[in-house]
């Protein structure tokens, strides 16, 4: 089973170095245990850019797609035999990374 894990960043924590080395540690793990399939951290939603192309002209909006103070921060994909167990690496991954972390599953196939 495929689970998306959502870093869920709100500016309210603090990325320390010991966070930086406890998340290289649990992708490590991870990636020995056979679970990672791919992360990425992502930029500054100051940097984001929305297209809304559902109507009959696109329209180009700088900034998040949402006005929120939480936004997405970061990803794991991972490939795990329970949605247990990717709860369980979410639980781990939220603490090393001092974020908060959503889990959902991935639709269709595995690649």
């Amino acid at each position: 089973m495929q689970f998306l894990l959502s870093v869920i960043d709100d500016d309210a924590g603090i990325t320390t170095p010991a966070h930086v080395a406890a998340t290289d540690e649990f992708n490590a793990r991870m990636q020995v245990e056979g679970y990672w399939v791919f992360a990425a951290g992502l930029g500054s939603t100051a940097r984001a850019t929305t297209i809304d192309n559902r109507g009959s002209v696109a329209i180009q909006t700088d900034g998040p797609f949402a006005e929120t103070k939480e936004h997405l921060a970061g990803i794991w994909i991972i490939d795990v035999p329970s949605l247990d167990v990717a709860l369980e690496l979410a639980t781990e991954g939220s603490k090393c990374c001092n974020r908060k972390v959503e889990v959902r599953s991935l639709l269709g196939p595995p690649n």
